[in-house]
């Protein structure tokens, strides 16, 4: 089944909790040149790194994502210890300062283990059960964020696929104004040329035949039918890839690089002011298109 048309830009957020604890997973992506995946794992969480990473792999292809998963415990749960080391470095302390430092009382016990670092704060061990559930539990909140995720992506996808189909549509008039312009004709070409010819030297007889040479040169020159041809197909193409889905982010970009090409080889070649302003337009609407593409997945 075809996917849809995505951008590589969304935000998605998924909570859960178990007996012990609750968690909360974030994951937002924006535009990358491939998929760049960035993850930050709650301390003791690592060993789901593998599995996350996998799991967004499978759907999702492009762009710089970051999945942040924080996981707090209860706190009835948890014991609180003494940090007999720190302990001992401020006891020391307190006597190397006895002697220089005049004190009206001791130290107190409240005050010393209210001192930073003396007491921790330290989660109490759960079984293996209830760790493998809370495990399962977060790979489930991944997923849901990531599904959230592609959701919120499509759905921009959409809104932008609308804007490239509009940009291709203004294309494609501009395309079919430069074909029905005169200043393609040859008789437009000649007439141009022989006022030109009587502009400079209005004594200097010229040979008609010699002007129709000319004519048929610089019309030459001046043909931009392949450049109409190229961009027809390309804005074909282009339709294909949009209407097709999935994704075709790279391929819309390079599509979009050469119809800026095309452009400026009609414009290169013009040979009426009407002409380079429909090629200036073109080149617009292009640049327009090619800021769009760039969001693509």
């Amino acid at each position: 089944m075809t996917q849809p048309l995505a951008s590589m830009t969304g935000y998605a957020r998924a909570t859960g909790a178990v007996p012990g604890a609750s968690f909360a997973c974030e994951v937002k992506s924006v535009n990358g040149r491939g998929l760049d995946i960035r993850l930050r794992l709650a301390p003791g969480f690592d060993a789901l790194e593998s599995d996350i990473r996998q799991r967004i792999g499978k759907q999702v292809t492009r762009g710089s994502l970051t999945l942040n998963l924080s996981v707090e415990r209860d706190g009835a749960g948890g014991d609180l210890l003494v940090n007999r080391q720190a302990l001992a470095t401020v006891l020391a302390a307190i006597d190397d300062l006895r002697s220089a430092v005049p004190a009206a009382a001791p130290p107190s016990l409240d005050g010393i283990l209210g001192l930073k670092g003396v007491l921790e704060q330290r989660d109490r061990p759960i079984s293996s059960d209830a760790e493998e559930s809370l495990t399962s539990a977060i790979l489930d909140a991944a997923s849901r964020a990531l599904s959230d995720l592609v959701l919120a992506r499509r759905q921009e996808g959409s809104q932008i696929a609308a804007v490239l189909l509009d940009r291709l549509d203004e294309i494609e008039t501009l395309v079919q104004r430069a074909e029905v312009h005169p200043a393609r004709s040859r008789d437009t070409i000649l007439a141009k040329l022989r006022q030109q010819v009587a502009d400079i030297a209005a004594d200097i007889a010229i040979p008609e035949d010699r002007l129709v040479q000319e004519a048929l040169l610089l019309a030459t020159k001046a043909d931009i039918r392949e450049e109409l041809d190229r961009l027809t197909a390309h804005i074909a193409s282009a339709r294909q890839l949009i209407n097709g889905g999935g994704a075709v982010g790279r391929r819309l970009d390079f599509l979009a690089q050469e119809f800026n090409r095309e452009a400026n080889t009609l414009c290169s070649k013009s040979n009426a002011v009407e002409l380079t302003a429909i090629g200036l337009d073109l080149k617009a609407a292009i640049d327009q298109l090619r800021e769009q593409v760039q969001n693509i997945e």
